[in-house]
Protein backbone atom coordinates (compact mmCIF):
# COMPACT_ATOMS: atom_id res chain seq x y z
CA UNK A 1 0.00 0.00 0.00
CA UNK A 2 2.84 2.32 0.77
CA UNK A 3 4.76 1.78 -2.57
CA UNK A 4 1.22 2.15 -4.47
CA UNK A 5 0.46 5.66 -2.97
CA UNK A 6 3.99 7.07 -3.26
CA UNK A 7 3.44 6.24 -7.26
CA UNK A 8 -0.01 8.06 -7.36
CA UNK A 9 1.52 10.95 -5.46
CA UNK A 10 5.02 10.98 -7.90
CA UNK A 11 2.98 10.53 -10.99
CA UNK A 12 0.71 13.30 -10.32
CA UNK A 13 1.74 16.50 -12.29
CA UNK A 14 1.10 20.04 -10.96
CA UNK A 15 -0.64 22.51 -13.09
CA UNK A 16 1.24 24.04 -15.94
CA UNK A 17 3.35 27.16 -15.42
CA UNK A 18 3.29 26.25 -11.83
CA UNK A 19 6.30 26.61 -9.42
CA UNK A 20 6.32 23.55 -8.76
CA UNK A 21 5.93 22.61 -12.75
CA UNK A 22 9.20 24.68 -13.49
CA UNK A 23 10.79 23.26 -10.94
CA UNK A 24 10.32 19.57 -11.79
CA UNK A 25 10.36 19.99 -15.55
CA UNK A 26 13.27 23.28 -15.17
CA UNK A 27 15.64 20.67 -16.99
CA UNK A 28 13.17 20.10 -19.94
CA UNK A 29 12.20 23.48 -20.09
CA UNK A 30 15.98 25.34 -20.41
CA UNK A 31 17.11 22.80 -23.39
CA UNK A 32 14.39 23.71 -25.42
CA UNK A 33 15.47 26.79 -25.23
CA UNK A 34 19.17 25.52 -25.47
CA UNK A 35 17.84 24.03 -28.44
CA UNK A 36 15.70 26.74 -30.54
CA UNK A 37 19.03 28.24 -30.77
CA UNK A 38 20.71 25.33 -32.43
CA UNK A 39 17.53 25.06 -34.87
CA UNK A 40 18.58 28.39 -35.71
CA UNK A 41 21.84 27.43 -37.30
CA UNK A 42 20.04 24.98 -40.05
CA UNK A 43 17.61 28.44 -41.13
CA UNK A 44 19.64 30.89 -43.38
CA UNK A 45 17.45 34.08 -41.81
CA UNK A 46 18.23 33.06 -38.32
CA UNK A 47 21.96 31.95 -38.49
CA UNK A 48 23.83 34.92 -37.75
CA UNK A 49 21.80 35.56 -34.78
CA UNK A 50 22.28 31.90 -33.56
CA UNK A 51 25.56 32.15 -34.59
CA UNK A 52 26.51 35.06 -32.24
CA UNK A 53 25.05 33.20 -29.05
CA UNK A 54 26.82 29.51 -29.80
CA UNK A 55 30.10 30.03 -31.40
CA UNK A 56 33.23 31.94 -30.08
CA UNK A 57 33.82 35.43 -31.32
CA UNK A 58 36.33 38.23 -31.65
CA UNK A 59 39.43 36.34 -32.91
CA UNK A 60 42.44 38.07 -33.96
CA UNK A 61 44.23 35.63 -36.87
CA UNK A 62 41.17 35.00 -38.64
CA UNK A 63 42.79 36.73 -41.65
CA UNK A 64 46.20 34.72 -41.21
CA UNK A 65 45.39 32.23 -44.38
CA UNK A 66 48.24 29.48 -42.61
CA UNK A 67 45.45 26.60 -41.04
CA UNK A 68 48.86 25.45 -38.86
CA UNK A 69 48.88 28.80 -36.91
CA UNK A 70 46.54 28.34 -33.84
CA UNK A 71 43.41 30.85 -33.70
CA UNK A 72 44.08 33.59 -30.94
CA UNK A 73 41.47 35.54 -29.27
CA UNK A 74 40.28 38.59 -26.87
CA UNK A 75 37.50 39.49 -25.01
CA UNK A 76 34.96 41.16 -26.04
CA UNK A 77 30.90 41.97 -26.39
CA UNK A 78 29.76 39.24 -28.02
CA UNK A 79 31.31 37.35 -24.84
CA UNK A 80 27.86 37.88 -23.14
CA UNK A 81 25.82 35.95 -25.78
CA UNK A 82 27.98 33.25 -25.36
CA UNK A 83 28.27 32.97 -22.01
CA UNK A 84 23.96 33.15 -21.70
CA UNK A 85 23.64 29.97 -24.13
CA UNK A 86 26.52 27.93 -22.29
CA UNK A 87 24.82 28.89 -19.22
CA UNK A 88 21.69 26.66 -20.52
CA UNK A 89 23.41 23.46 -21.14
CA UNK A 90 25.23 23.89 -17.62
CA UNK A 91 21.68 24.14 -15.98
CA UNK A 92 20.52 21.49 -18.51
CA UNK A 93 23.79 19.59 -17.12
CA UNK A 94 23.34 20.46 -13.53
CA UNK A 95 19.48 18.81 -13.80
CA UNK A 96 21.09 15.60 -15.71
CA UNK A 97 23.60 14.87 -13.20
CA UNK A 98 21.25 15.45 -10.17
CA UNK A 99 18.40 13.30 -11.72
CA UNK A 100 20.29 10.42 -13.16
CA UNK A 101 23.20 10.00 -10.68
CA UNK A 102 22.98 12.15 -7.72
CA UNK A 103 19.48 11.25 -6.55
CA UNK A 104 20.27 7.79 -6.68
CA UNK A 105 23.22 7.41 -5.00
CA UNK A 106 21.94 9.61 -2.12
CA UNK A 107 18.35 6.92 -2.08
CA UNK A 108 20.67 4.63 -1.20
CA UNK A 109 22.37 5.98 1.50
CA UNK A 110 19.21 7.19 3.51
CA UNK A 111 20.07 10.60 4.13
CA UNK A 112 18.34 13.15 6.33
CA UNK A 113 17.18 16.23 4.90
CA UNK A 114 20.42 18.06 6.24
CA UNK A 115 22.65 15.54 5.39
CA UNK A 116 20.95 15.40 1.86
CA UNK A 117 21.50 19.05 1.34
CA UNK A 118 25.06 18.87 1.97
CA UNK A 119 25.58 15.85 -0.30
CA UNK A 120 24.16 17.20 -3.03
CA UNK A 121 26.12 20.81 -3.00
CA UNK A 122 29.09 18.95 -2.02
CA UNK A 123 28.36 16.52 -4.82
CA UNK A 124 27.69 19.18 -7.33
CA UNK A 125 31.09 21.48 -6.45
CA UNK A 126 33.48 18.27 -6.40
CA UNK A 127 32.40 17.43 -10.13
CA UNK A 128 33.00 20.87 -11.74
CA UNK A 129 35.85 21.45 -9.49
CA UNK A 130 37.54 18.00 -10.90
CA UNK A 131 36.34 19.01 -14.62
CA UNK A 132 38.03 22.37 -13.96
CA UNK A 133 41.20 21.62 -12.93
CA UNK A 134 41.63 18.46 -15.57
CA UNK A 135 40.58 21.24 -18.45
CA UNK A 136 43.13 23.57 -16.44
CA UNK A 137 45.76 21.34 -16.29
CA UNK A 138 45.53 20.65 -19.95
CA UNK A 139 45.92 24.45 -20.72
CA UNK A 140 48.45 24.73 -18.47
CA UNK A 141 50.59 21.67 -20.08
CA UNK A 142 49.56 23.13 -23.58
CA UNK A 143 50.59 26.34 -23.16
CA UNK A 144 53.45 26.11 -20.91
CA UNK A 145 52.70 28.18 -17.96
CA UNK A 146 54.37 26.26 -15.04
CA UNK A 147 57.86 25.43 -16.58
CA UNK A 148 57.53 29.14 -18.61
CA UNK A 149 56.25 30.65 -15.76
CA UNK A 150 57.97 33.82 -17.18
CA UNK A 151 55.52 34.03 -19.95
CA UNK A 152 53.08 35.28 -17.51
CA UNK A 153 54.12 38.59 -17.45
CA UNK A 154 56.48 38.79 -20.65
CA UNK A 155 54.28 39.18 -23.49
CA UNK A 156 51.22 40.45 -21.36
CA UNK A 157 48.78 40.70 -22.28
CA UNK A 158 49.03 37.43 -23.66
CA UNK A 159 45.56 36.99 -26.19
CA UNK A 160 44.28 33.31 -25.12
CA UNK A 161 43.78 30.23 -27.29
CA UNK A 162 40.56 28.75 -28.07
CA UNK A 163 40.50 26.14 -25.14
CA UNK A 164 41.44 29.10 -22.70
CA UNK A 165 38.73 31.45 -23.80
CA UNK A 166 36.38 28.68 -23.88
CA UNK A 167 37.43 28.02 -19.92
CA UNK A 168 36.85 31.64 -19.00
CA UNK A 169 33.01 31.41 -20.51
CA UNK A 170 32.10 27.93 -19.23
CA UNK A 171 33.45 29.38 -15.29
CA UNK A 172 31.15 32.81 -16.11
CA UNK A 173 28.66 30.42 -17.18
CA UNK A 174 28.66 28.01 -14.16
CA UNK A 175 28.84 30.97 -11.52
CA UNK A 176 26.06 32.39 -13.33
CA UNK A 177 24.10 29.37 -13.26
CA UNK A 178 24.10 29.28 -9.09
CA UNK A 179 21.79 31.84 -8.67
CA UNK A 180 18.71 30.19 -10.55
CA UNK A 181 19.57 26.65 -8.71
CA UNK A 182 18.52 28.66 -5.89
CA UNK A 183 14.85 28.60 -7.26
CA UNK A 184 15.56 24.98 -9.21
CA UNK A 185 16.62 23.53 -5.96
CA UNK A 186 14.43 24.81 -3.55
CA UNK A 187 17.25 25.82 -1.28
CA UNK A 188 16.48 26.82 1.94
CA UNK A 189 16.60 30.67 3.22
CA UNK A 190 18.83 29.83 5.90
CA UNK A 191 21.44 28.36 2.97
CA UNK A 192 20.98 31.32 0.21
CA UNK A 193 23.17 33.92 1.81
CA UNK A 194 26.36 31.83 1.65
CA UNK A 195 25.33 30.12 -1.61
CA UNK A 196 24.77 33.41 -3.37
CA UNK A 197 27.70 34.92 -1.57
CA UNK A 198 29.66 31.76 -2.98
CA UNK A 199 28.67 32.23 -6.19
CA UNK A 200 28.90 36.14 -6.50
CA UNK A 201 32.81 35.35 -5.29
CA UNK A 202 33.70 32.92 -7.62
CA UNK A 203 31.95 35.16 -10.81
CA UNK A 204 34.14 38.63 -9.41
CA UNK A 205 37.73 36.91 -9.83
CA UNK A 206 36.52 35.32 -12.64
CA UNK A 207 35.24 37.92 -14.55
CA UNK A 208 38.02 40.41 -13.00
CA UNK A 209 40.97 37.85 -14.35
CA UNK A 210 39.02 38.08 -18.10
CA UNK A 211 38.03 41.23 -18.36
CA UNK A 212 41.60 42.80 -17.63
CA UNK A 213 43.27 39.84 -19.50
CA UNK A 214 45.25 38.02 -16.61
CA UNK A 215 43.93 34.96 -17.91
CA UNK A 216 47.19 33.09 -17.56
CA UNK A 217 48.06 33.46 -14.35
CA UNK A 218 43.90 33.15 -13.50
CA UNK A 219 44.24 29.72 -14.84
CA UNK A 220 46.67 28.62 -12.48
CA UNK A 221 45.17 30.42 -9.82
CA UNK A 222 41.92 28.61 -10.02
CA UNK A 223 43.53 25.15 -10.59
CA UNK A 224 45.16 25.56 -7.61
CA UNK A 225 41.84 26.97 -5.60
CA UNK A 226 39.63 24.19 -7.28
CA UNK A 227 42.44 21.15 -6.42
CA UNK A 228 41.60 22.23 -2.10
CA UNK A 229 37.95 22.76 -2.94
CA UNK A 230 37.16 19.44 -4.61
CA UNK A 231 39.66 17.65 -1.82
CA UNK A 232 37.68 19.14 0.96
CA UNK A 233 34.11 17.70 -0.59
CA UNK A 234 35.93 14.60 -1.44
CA UNK A 235 36.67 14.36 2.49
CA UNK A 236 32.60 15.12 2.92
CA UNK A 237 31.43 12.72 0.44
CA UNK A 238 33.26 10.07 2.47
CA UNK A 239 31.98 11.13 5.80
CA UNK A 240 28.53 10.19 4.27
CA UNK A 241 29.76 7.31 2.40
CA UNK A 242 32.19 5.76 4.68
CA UNK A 243 31.19 3.82 7.99
CA UNK A 244 34.81 3.61 9.23
CA UNK A 245 35.60 6.65 11.40
CA UNK A 246 39.80 5.75 10.02
CA UNK A 247 38.84 6.37 6.75
CA UNK A 248 36.77 9.99 7.35
CA UNK A 249 39.81 11.19 9.54
CA UNK A 250 42.42 10.18 6.61
CA UNK A 251 40.33 11.71 3.69
CA UNK A 252 40.14 14.84 6.33
CA UNK A 253 43.59 14.95 7.04
CA UNK A 254 44.33 14.80 2.93
CA UNK A 255 42.36 17.06 2.29
CA UNK A 256 43.39 19.79 5.27
CA UNK A 257 46.81 19.03 3.69
CA UNK A 258 45.71 20.04 0.41
CA UNK A 259 43.87 23.14 1.35
CA UNK A 260 46.43 24.72 3.34
CA UNK A 261 48.65 24.22 0.12
CA UNK A 262 46.55 25.57 -2.03
CA UNK A 263 46.69 28.71 0.11
CA UNK A 264 50.38 28.94 0.25
CA UNK A 265 51.00 28.05 -3.68
CA UNK A 266 48.28 31.17 -4.42
CA UNK A 267 49.77 34.22 -2.16
CA UNK A 268 53.70 32.59 -3.52
CA UNK A 269 52.41 32.86 -7.31
CA UNK A 270 50.05 35.79 -6.86
CA UNK A 271 53.26 38.15 -5.19
CA UNK A 272 55.56 36.42 -7.71
CA UNK A 273 53.60 37.78 -11.13
CA UNK A 274 51.57 41.02 -9.56
CA UNK A 275 54.67 42.24 -7.23
CA UNK A 276 57.79 41.38 -9.04
CA UNK A 277 57.20 39.98 -12.78
CA UNK A 278 54.53 42.50 -14.07
CA UNK A 279 56.34 45.35 -12.66
CA UNK A 280 59.33 44.91 -14.71
CA UNK A 281 57.44 45.01 -18.03
CA UNK A 282 55.13 47.65 -16.94
CA UNK A 283 54.17 49.72 -19.86
CA UNK A 284 51.46 52.69 -20.42
CA UNK A 285 47.79 52.08 -19.58
CA UNK A 286 45.60 50.89 -23.33
CA UNK A 287 42.40 50.17 -22.80
CA UNK A 288 41.99 49.32 -26.22
CA UNK A 289 44.76 47.00 -26.41
CA UNK A 290 43.42 45.31 -22.93
CA UNK A 291 47.13 46.09 -21.36
CA UNK A 292 46.34 47.02 -17.40
CA UNK A 293 49.33 46.89 -16.55
CA UNK A 294 50.27 49.72 -13.89
CA UNK A 295 50.84 50.29 -10.48
CA UNK A 296 47.10 50.57 -9.03
CA UNK A 297 45.80 47.63 -11.35
CA UNK A 298 48.68 45.23 -9.62
CA UNK A 299 48.60 45.88 -6.41
CA UNK A 300 44.46 45.97 -6.13
CA UNK A 301 44.66 42.66 -7.45
CA UNK A 302 47.18 41.20 -5.53
CA UNK A 303 45.69 42.74 -1.84
CA UNK A 304 42.63 41.38 -3.17
CA UNK A 305 43.56 37.87 -3.40
CA UNK A 306 45.77 37.76 -0.22
CA UNK A 307 42.81 39.43 1.59
CA UNK A 308 40.70 36.48 0.27
CA UNK A 309 43.31 33.82 0.89
CA UNK A 310 43.60 35.08 4.40
CA UNK A 311 39.73 34.98 5.08
CA UNK A 312 39.86 31.16 3.91
CA UNK A 313 42.57 30.63 6.06
CA UNK A 314 41.12 32.34 9.36
CA UNK A 315 37.58 30.36 8.56
CA UNK A 316 39.55 27.12 7.66
CA UNK A 317 41.33 27.74 11.10
CA UNK A 318 38.54 28.89 12.82
CA UNK A 319 36.73 25.57 12.08
CA UNK A 320 39.73 23.43 12.96
CA UNK A 321 39.73 24.91 16.60
CA UNK A 322 36.12 24.16 16.53
CA UNK A 323 36.19 20.74 16.05
CA UNK A 324 38.96 20.11 18.39
CA UNK A 325 37.22 21.64 20.98
CA UNK A 326 34.02 19.13 20.22
CA UNK A 327 36.48 15.96 20.23
CA UNK A 328 37.60 16.70 23.49
CA UNK A 329 34.18 16.74 24.81
CA UNK A 330 33.04 13.50 26.42
CA UNK A 331 31.19 11.17 24.40
CA UNK A 332 27.75 11.83 26.27
CA UNK A 333 27.52 15.49 26.63
CA UNK A 334 28.25 15.85 22.74
CA UNK A 335 25.18 13.50 22.17
CA UNK A 336 23.22 15.53 24.36
CA UNK A 337 24.54 18.84 23.33
CA UNK A 338 23.94 17.70 19.14
CA UNK A 339 20.33 16.45 20.18
CA UNK A 340 19.79 20.21 22.06
CA UNK A 341 21.27 21.87 18.93
CA UNK A 342 18.63 19.64 16.89
CA UNK A 343 15.93 20.77 18.00
CA UNK A 344 16.54 24.42 18.63
CA UNK A 345 18.84 24.98 15.01
CA UNK A 346 18.98 21.85 13.12
CA UNK A 347 22.36 23.01 12.16
CA UNK A 348 25.56 21.03 12.18
CA UNK A 349 29.26 21.12 10.87
CA UNK A 350 30.64 19.07 8.49
CA UNK A 351 32.45 16.55 11.25
CA UNK A 352 30.36 16.58 14.19
CA UNK A 353 26.99 18.76 12.47
CA UNK A 354 26.42 16.26 10.03
CA UNK A 355 25.84 13.11 12.75
CA UNK A 356 22.15 13.21 12.79
CA UNK A 357 20.07 10.16 12.05
CA UNK A 358 19.01 9.00 8.55
CA UNK A 359 15.75 8.91 7.60
CA UNK A 360 14.97 5.26 8.17
CA UNK A 361 16.59 5.43 11.81
CA UNK A 362 14.21 8.49 12.48
CA UNK A 363 10.98 6.34 11.10
CA UNK A 364 12.01 3.42 13.42
CA UNK A 365 12.76 5.72 16.27
CA UNK A 366 9.53 7.42 15.88
CA UNK A 367 7.50 4.36 16.23
CA UNK A 368 9.25 2.94 19.21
Amino acid sequence: MVAIKGRKNSNKNPPIFSHEFVIQNHGDIVSCVAITFVTGLMVQATSPWAYTFIAIHHNITSDIEDPTVPMKYTNGWKDACAVFFYLLITIVMHAVFQEYIFDKVSKRLHLSKVKLAKFNESSQLILFCILSVIWGIDIIIREDLLLNISSLWKDYPVPMSFSSKLFFIGQLSYWLHCYPELYFQRVKKEDIPSRVAQATIGLFFTLAAYAFNFQQVGILLFVLHYMGDAMLHGARLVHFVGKKEKMTRMAFLIANSAYIFARVATLAIATLVFLYGLSKVESAFDFAAGNFNNLVVRFSALSIIVGFQGYLSYVFIKRQIKRAQENAIPVQTTVKSKQKLKRKEGKKSAMSEDDDLPEVDQATKKKS
